[in-house]
């Protein structure tokens, strides 16, 4: 029991100490700081809302919830896979390290950004009062799908940091992917616009039961949907088996690699 409880101490200390160490790298030097985690979603929702509610004349309630919402959960998604993709050259010193847990590097990765997405909460949570949404019951809700995407993006960056290591075209593909999933995603956009033709590839995109959940729990208007929620939390558990198990296999590798 004891060896288990210090096991859990030295993980929860290097799980600590290495977010801390990246969230302050990734500030450093700059006059803003943190703020930078605000200012670039309230840049990119404003510019969409011009394009989709002023240019297009899109009909979505409360959009300005409703897209950043869907900007903040996909930056979470985008930044976690990304951070993900270069943990292992970034981090090739810790490597050398008698002992190191390698497998909680793309954790940390994930984690960091989802540190990001709590604290831009605040922001979203004026969103929703300037758009009358007063929080509810239904808020209750919300810590299970933030445990699905986490999940979900964790088997996805054991995935990347892998095949990163030993291929490296990977980390130029996967950012066309991501910024190509931006506009493939329904971030700014819902359901009823999309084509006949194109709602297949929206329908089998396992981020939209994660952002139509969020949105159903912080706008209202529809009802979560488990049935869809509960197959992407189950895909999630399996693929986070095998993007872990692939990730330590190929982690005896990765020294020399690197």
């Amino acid at each position: 029991m004891m060896k288990l409880i210090r096991r859990a101490s030295y993980l929860w200390d290097l799980l600590r100490t290495l977010v801390i160490r990246d969230m302050k790298v990734k500030y450093e030097g700059t006059l803003l700081g943190f703020a930078w985690t605000l200012i670039n979603p309230l840049l990119f929702v404003g510019v969409f809302y011009f394009v989709f509610q002023v240019v297009l004349s899109l009909d979505i309630r409360r959009y300005s919830s409703f897209a950043l919402i869907g900007f903040l959960v996909y930056n979470w998604f985008r930044g976690s896979l990304a951070q993900a993709s270069t943990t292992i050259k970034n981090d090739r010193a810790l490597l050398r390290r008698p002992g190191f847990l390698v497998a909680v590097l793309p954790a940390i990765a994930v984690i960091t950004n989802l540190i990001h997405f709590l604290l831009a909460v605040p922001i979203l949570a004026i969103f929703l009062a300037f758009d009358g949404h007063q929080i509810g019951i239904s808020t209750a809700i919300l810590p299970a799908v933030i445990a699905i995407q986490f999940v979900f993006t964790l088997s996805l960056a054991y995935l990347v940091a892998a095949a990163n290591t030993f291929f490296r075209d990977v980390g130029h593909i996967l950012t066309a992917i991501l910024g190509l999933g931006m506009f493939l995603t329904p971030i700014f956009y819902d359901y009823s616009s999309v084509p006949p033709e194109f709602e297949t590839l929206y329908n089998v995109n396992p981020l939209v039961p994660l952002l139509d959940a969020y949105r159903a729990v912080l706008i209202g208007g529809a009802q979560v949907n488990w049935a869809s929620l509960g197959t992407v939390g189950v895909v999630s558990l399996i693929l986070f088996y095998v993007g872990h198990k692939v990730f330590v296999y190929a982690g005896y590798r990765f020294v020399e690699k690197t």
